[in-house]
Parts: C-alpha cells; sequence; structure tokens
C-alpha cells in the first residue's frame, strides 16, 4: 500500500496499467473468485489513484476480509490486513464524499468485527465519529456498541462518569434520531439495550439519573416512551422512591392504562410509608383489567392480601382478598389458606373465655384448608394447629357453656365472620 502511485487524472499516471488490472481482476470478482481476483487486484491499488474507481476500494474490502478470516492464527499478518482494510475505508470516505455515511457505518462495523485487545479507545472513536456522522441513517448495532466500549473504557479507568454519561446521552439521541425517522422494534430494542446496559454501569447513580431524565421529563411529560423507559431504568437501578419515577409511572398509566403498569404503581405506593390508600386502589385496578388472566389475577390478590394485613392491618380485607385469590387459582389457594388462618390465629376477641379463643378453631380450619390444597405446606400447616391447640378452650369451660367438641359455631369478631367446630382441650 505503501507503493501507491497519485498521479493526474482520473486513472493515474500509469492509466494504461491501471486499466489492465482494473479489468483483469474484475473478470475474478464478477465470478465470485476473490482469491483468483486477489493478485491483480493488489496491481491495481498499486497503478490506479483511488479516484479510479470506488468498486476497487469496495472490492479490495471484500478481499481483505476474506484473507482475514485466514490468518486468524497469524496475529502479525492479520494485523496487516486489518490496517490494509481501514486504510481502504478511510480512501473511501475522502474520495468519495457522497458516500461518507455509508462508508463510516461500515468502517464502524469492521473495526467492531476485528477490534483486538488494547484497541478499545480506537474503537469507541470510530463509533462515535460514525454516529456524528450518519445521525439518522447510523447503525442501531454501531449505537448500541458504542456505549458497550464507553462502559468497558470505564471499568477499566480509562473514563469518568460524565464520559459515560455524554456517551448515552450520544448513543440513545441518535437512537431516537433513527426512530424518528424510520420507527422499528430493532430501534426500540437497542434503545432498551442501551438503557440497561447503562443502568447496569455502575455509573448510574439516582441523583445522576435525575439530572439526565429531569429535563427531557420537562420538555416532554406526555411522551410515551420517554415516560416508560424512565420507569424501566429507575426501577432497574432502584431508585423508585423519587419523584421522578412516580411522575413517570403514573403519566404511563394515565396513556396507557394496563395490569402491568397498575400493578407497577402498588410496588410504588405500597413501599412508601403514607401510599397505603393509593397502593390499594392501583392493585384493584390491576385485578379489575381485562388485560390479566386469572393465574396473574390471583397472584396480585394474594400479595395485596400480603399487604393488607402485614402493612396495613386491614384484617377484614386481607381475608377477603386473600379468598378472591384462592377461588380464582388452585396454585395459590393454599398459601391464601393459610395466610387466612395465620390472620385468625392473631385476631384479638372480647366475650367470655370461648368467644376469646374461637378464633384459633377458625385458624385451624384454614390450616387444614392449605395442606390440603398445597401438600407442601403439610408440615407446617401440621407445626401451626399443634401451636393452636394449645389455645383451645379446655372442655369444663365449654359445657359450662353448653358446647360439645363437634358443635357448630359461628365466630364474629371486629367484623369478621366464620362458621367452625367447636373444639376443646381434654
Amino acid at each position: 500500500m505503501s507503493t501507491l502511485v497519485f498521479g493526474q487524472g482520473k486513472y493515474g499516471a500509469d492509466s494504461a496499467e491501471c486499466i489492465k488490472y482494473l479489468s483483469f481482476y474484475q473478470q475474478y470478482e464478477k465470478q465470485g473468485d476473490l482469491d483468483a481476483a486477489a493478485p491483480s487486484w493488489r496491481n491495481a491499488i498499486k497503478y490506479c489513484p483511488p479516484t479510479a474507481s470506488q468498486n476497487m476500494l469496495l472490492d479490495g474490502m471484500k478481499i481483505m476480509r476474506k484473507e482475514i478470516s485466514k490468518y486468524r492464527s497469524n496475529p502479525i499478518r492479520k494485523k496487516e490486513l486489518v490496517d490494509t482494510l481501514m486504510m481502504l475505508h478511510k480512501m473511501r470516505i475522502e474520495t468519495y464524499p457522497k458516500y461518507i455515511v455509508t462508508a463510516t457505518n461500515n468502517m464502524a462495523v469492521d473495526m467492531l468485527n476485528y477490534a483486538e485487545p488494547g484497541s478499545e479507545q480506537d474503537v469507541f472513536n470510530a463509533l462515535g465519529e460514525a454516529l456524528d456522522i450518519a445521525k439518522s441513517k447510523a447503525s442501531t448495532s454501531v449505537a448500541v456498541q458504542y456505549m458497550n466500549y464507553a462502559i468497558q473504557l470505564y471499568k477499566a479507568g480509562r473514563m469518568m462518569d460524565q464520559d459515560v454519561f455524554d456517551a448515552f446521552d450520544k448513543s440513545v439521541g441518535t437512537l431516537e434520531m433513527i426512530k424518528a425517522a424510520k420507527p422499528s422494534k430493532m430501534v426500540d430494542d437497542a434503545i432498551a439495550d442501551v438503557e440497561t446496559m447503562f443502568a447496569n454501569s455502575g455509573v448510574a447513580s439516582c441523583d445522576n439519573l435525575i439530572a439526565l431524565f429531569q429535563p427531557r421529563y420537562d420538555a416532554a411529560p406526555d411522551n410515551q416512551e420517554l415516560l416508560s423507559n424512565i420507569a424501566k431504568l429507575f426501577h432497574a437501578t432502584g431508585c423508585t422512591d423519587s419523584d421522578l419515577f412516580r411522575n413517570a409511572v403514573e403519566g404511563l398509566y394515565k396513556l396507557n392504562p394496563s395490569a402491568t403498569s397498575a400493578h407497577l404503581l402498588f410496588q410504588l405506593y405500597s413501599a412508601l410509608p403514607d401510599g397505603g390508600d393509593k397502593a390499594v386502589k392501583y392493585m384493584n385496578e390491576a385485578i379489575a383489567f381485562e388485560d390479566s388472566d386469572a393465574e396473574t389475577d390471583a397472584e396480585y390478590s394474594f400479595e395485596l392480601a400480603n399487604y393488607l394485613f402485614s402493612k396495613l392491618d386491614r384484617k377484614v380485607d386481607a381475608i377477603a382478598a386473600a379468598k378472591q385469590a384462592a377461588s380464582l387459582s388452585q396454585t395459590w389457594a393454599g398459601k391464601s389458606y393459610f395466610l387466612i388462618g395465620t390472620i385468625w390465629s392473631v385476631v384479638k376477641c372480647q366475650g367470655n373465655p370461648i368467644e376469646e379463643r374461637a378464633s384459633f378453631w377458625a385458624a385451624t380450619d384454614y390450616m387444614v384448608k392449605a395442606k390440603n390444597a398445597d401438600s407442601s405446606l403439610a408440615a407446617e400447616a401440621d407445626a401451626q394447629i399443634s401451636t393452636y391447640r394449645k389455645y383451645y378452650p379446655l372442655q369444663a369451660d365449654a359445657f359450662m357453656y353448653d358446647m360439645v367438641d363437634g358443635d357448630r359455631y359461628e365466630i364474629s369478631c371486629n367484623g369478621m365472620r366464620e362458621v367452625t367446630t367447636v373444639r376443646t382441650q381434654k
């Protein structure tokens, strides 16, 4: 390549030789025989300036790629061939500016394909240059790999936090331009990939994320794609207690209500000290949506029952939600009955000795239901039942109230009602 001749005119100083070897190698190239074309191509590139033929440069790239594949086990020769390939790209970019977008993208892709350890900074710079030149016509893979290389350099201690933020901004900004010009699932997936990489990079602190996304949100608070991106990224990085995350999720739910977005709002508000009412509201809406199936509704109902009991101490509502879960799916029946039994075991009922202890009969009933519905709960349910027996009324006390084992008994306690069976300690 050092013997290139750049003479006057399209075909250079030795135009006859240039044209001859162009013709020779092209005959083999048209037949698909790149090995046979290679010697004549080398003479063509020796005698011809880049202006002679853009195809000469493109065909040379194909020849170099094939030869590189032959010398993968020879690093010295491989590097020479890769250097030649990169030189051909640069010659095309400089000589044929009309095709600079395609040429720059192709060069970046080849740099990715043939990158060697230690060349990360050079590859990153080339990818960034390709994005700057191509803009909305850039390759989605180049935009994704640009972010990937930024993170590699950051983890190697060769980039600062702000450099990664700048790379993220350029990568996503380019992908958004591509999407605006030609929307597709491919570009949506690319944006998601970049955001996931950024979230897992170690540089995406909550303060940094807010600084990056707050201006975007302020500029377009009804942009569904932006709201979705904020929700996913902030959720993935644990930044769910910020106002920006909450505003994004609520905005997303307003624009596109669904069981999934309602459930996300439940999770958001259930984590807040004063979010109980809103958490319950959104979970009930998630369960009511037609886009969820019975299994999902059962899971959500059980999750709601747990929250109502453990966080809000709303036992009546918790039992109702658990019963709904059990009725919707056999999968959740055992766990739901176990929860109901647990609730009844901690209820404090007022009244005579029978009324004070009858709740343990109901607790036992539901533990029996739990192990019958889900055998994996049998051991734990039996252990609970064994504990409850210690709190049954004495047989003598039951006799005083005209009761014997096996009698039907209706409990009414703190708004909770249940029909059960009398059991006593002998």
